[in-house]
């Protein structure tokens, strides 16, 4: 019968699929049983045949009832009916079916059948209950009195702040002693975890949580369940320094960059993700740069390259101590740079840029054979072919920035984020604010996905919004530390972690336990790379690494029959703070090096007022250096143009060079350099983008006109 037909019948409708109850299974075991023995009276079957199918089917349901662990009410009631069935078929089959004796029987055998068929499901609702109570009373039974407090507690708080009540099925003290997690099941109707998430901060100080401490939710084993995590302890408060066990790591396992609230390690997975980490001053990054070397110099899958334009001060420990053969191996052999390139020079920081450029595009197309051998589109990394980790201390500025070098170096860092990702090199840009300048790089906000915002309490600059978008909750006042803040990965939310504060003597220690898991380059990558690569340590490339304040210079004999080279590293904006002299201590010894050096002529403001100086006597009048009207970062910016000599120096050149120090901007040094020009301190030479300006002690001659 047709479906059509069936549905417009007008009987019932038969479900052919579903299973017997009582009353049909004891109606379809009669039915067989007399069919069997109509038919095998009629054709003359042995009788016997019947009851052998009878015990056979007794004991395979006994079988199958024992493996699915029946209760053993259900194990005879069931191997009764087949044998009852088996018997009553064999006997009507020797004396008859069709007599009223054998239909009474079988009738009489149908509704103990169904009776027994009834009461046997009733007692298997009855025992899954048991079982079911019995669990539960087992998880009960499990959690201490301390846990049962802490489940009530926590329901009727979720309730009261969240309006959802959830049952907890667990909870878990954590090991460390610093809180505890709670599973709990959330109630039918729709209610997910995000509900309770976008509530942490309420829940927090509803639970009355120490300052550092939270309460935050997870999904669970499934889209009904939430794993809730409470700090109790604010393990942010105190400082921790970088473990001492620096055993091999995997850029594939992920590499620890911090520890949780919890006290567990949160770790940073780089295989195809790049890394973006903003903290203002003193918030604690450049240790955390740190950190983050020193997990790269534990994996055995990665080299590291640096790139730090302010005197390459982020890569130094990790070089120096093996350059200047500080530090040995237990042997005595020399140790390996914990890095393995830096660049701390535009132009080194340019070479470096290129070379990673022309290693992706080169692992493009020498790898392919091995990528099809592999079936897949990502280049296997390992020892034998590393990882390139580029770490670029601010470098979110330099791809802000509009200077016209910056813009160039920005441009083969977008290329290398852009193109690089399945071959093997990948960023890590620190900035020193979460703000739109440093976010509004769509590459940027797309590759970074490994985050960090290092705090320390600071408010400006920190859009924890827009650094950790769709994520709800996360307050600057949470992580008032220096080192903490909050960190987010695709396998992990943004949630507060906290830096292991590393040491120099930690640094040394490292480099040299870590010098025998360096990966070497491989072959193709050091021929794409070329002489750039293969010479980065050669001695004049590291010269500035050596001697960043070179001494006094052997003067040369200028036209005068004075030296003319002036040592201005004083004055130079990479000069280390910690060296650097007070403001006047450096225009004093500035002086002397000029009295020393040329014959200066009498300050007009000391000399006698009927004093003359005249052209013929040679002198350098400096009095532009100590006018009390000038301040010290125009005497510096004078300094600064007297030393450009014949070539000259423009307004940007110098407002670079002073804008660490003095915090002078472009627009003042133009403003300087005009008022020279007009007084004849300065000569201004050539025109539009090429003007520069020299000092009137070395402007060529003007001919005479006369």
């Amino acid at each position: 019968m047709s479906a059509a037909t069936a549905n417009n019948s007008s009987g019932p409708v038969l479900d052919w699929a579903a299973g017997h109850g009582p009353v049909t299974g004891a109606l379809s075991a009669t039915t067989g049983a007399f069919a069997v023995a109509t038919t095998g009276a009629a054709t003359s079957m042995p009788p016997g045949w019947a009851l052998a199918v009878g015990a056979a089917g007794a004991l395979g349901h006994t079988v199958v009832g024992v493996r699915a662990r029946a209760a053993g009410r259900t194990l005879a009631t069931r191997a009764s009916c087949w044998l009852l069935g088996a018997g009553w078929t064999t006997w009507a089959m020797t004396s008859g079916p069709l007599t009223w004796t054998a239909l009474g029987s079988l009738a009489t055998l149908g509704v103990g059948i169904g009776a027994s068929a009834r009461a046997m499901a009733l007692h298997e609702e009855a025992r899954e209950e048991e079982a079911l109570a019995a669990a539960q009373w087992q998880v009960a039974r499990e959690l201490s009195a301390e846990r049962r407090e802490i489940a009530a507690e926590w329901v009727e708080r979720i309730q009261r702040v969240c309006q959802i009540t959830v049952r907890v099925l667990a909870v878990e003290q954590r090991p460390t002693g610093t809180g505890f997690s709670i599973d709990a099941e959330l109630p039918p109707g729709g209610a997910t975890w995000q509900k309770i998430a976008g509530e942490s901060a309420r829940l927090s100080a509803d639970a009355r949580l120490p300052h550092g401490c939270t309460a935050t939710a997870s999904p669970g084993i499934d889209q009904g369940r939430v794993i809730i995590d409470v700090t109790t302890v604010n393990v942010l408060a105190e400082e921790r320094t970088y473990p001492s066990d620096y055993s091999p790591l995997s850029l594939l396992t992920g590499i620890p960059w911090g520890y949780r609230t919890n006290a567990e390690q949160v770790l940073a997975h780089l295989r195809e993700q790049c890394a973006l980490v903003v903290g203002p001053t003193g918030s604690g990054k450049t240790n955390m740069v740190h950190g983050i070397l020193a997990g790269f110099a534990r994996a055995e899958d990665v080299l590291t390259w640096v790139i730090d334009l302010n005197a390459g001060s982020a890569g130094l420990p990790w070089v120096l101590p093996a350059l200047n053969g500080e530090i040995t191996t237990p042997d005595g052999k020399p140790v390996r740079p914990g890095i393995d390139w830096l660049a701390g020079t535009y132009d080194e920081a340019l070479l470096m840029l290129d070379a990673a450029v022309r290693v992706a595009k080169q692992r493009k197309m020498r790898y392919q054979s091995l990528l099809a051998r592999a079936n897949t589109d990502l280049l296997p990394i390992g020892p034998a072919i590393p990882q390139i980790m580029l770490v670029i201390d601010e470098g979110a500025e330099i791809l802000a920035s509009t200077d016209r070098q910056m813009r160039r170096l920005a441009e083969k860092i977008l290329e290398v984020i852009r193109i690089a990702r399945a071959m093997g090199l990948r960023t890590v840009l620190t900035a020193l604010g979460a703000t739109s300048s440093v976010l509004g790089n769509l590459m940027i906000r797309r590759e970074a996905k490994v985050r960090v915002a290092l705090t320390g309490g600071e408010t400006e600059g920190m859009n924890l919004d827009k650094m950790f978008p769709g994520t709800r909750g996360l307050r600057v006042e949470q992580a008032p530390y220096k080192g903490s803040g909050f960190m987010g990965t695709p396998e992990s939310p943004a949630a507060l972690f906290k830096a292991w504060r590393i040491l120099p003597n930690q640094i040394r220690e490292i480099i040299a336990a870590t010098t025998a898991l360096h990966p070497v380059l491989d072959d193709v990558s050091v021929k794409a790379a070329g002489p750039a690569y293969v010479r980065r340590w050669d001695a004049d490339r590291t010269a500035w690494m050596r001697d960043p304040t070179p001494g006094d210079r052997t003067p040369a004999a200028g036209p005068t029959g004075a030296g003319t080279e002036l040592d201005l590293s004083a004055l130079r904006s990479d000069h280390p703070a910690e060296q650097a002299p007070p403001e006047e201590e450096i225009l004093r010894q500035f002086r002397a090096q000029i009295d020393a050096q040329f014959a200066t002529a009498p300050d007009p403001h000391t000399a006698a007022d009927d004093e003359e100086t005249t052209p013929e006597s040679g002198g350098l009048n400096l009095s532009a250096l100590r006018s009390e009207q000038d301040s010290p970062a125009q005497q510096a910016a004078l300094a600064l143009l007297l030393a450009a000599g014949t070539e000259g120096t423009g307004a940007s050149a110098i407002a670079r060079a002073l804008a660490d120090e003095h915090g002078t901007t472009r627009q003042t040094v133009v403003g300087w350099l005009k008022a020279w020009v007009k007084d004849g301190t300065a000569v201004r030479v050539g025109e539009g983008t090429k003007a520069r300006y020299v000092h009137h002690r070395h402007a060529p001659e003007q001919p005479d006109e006369s």
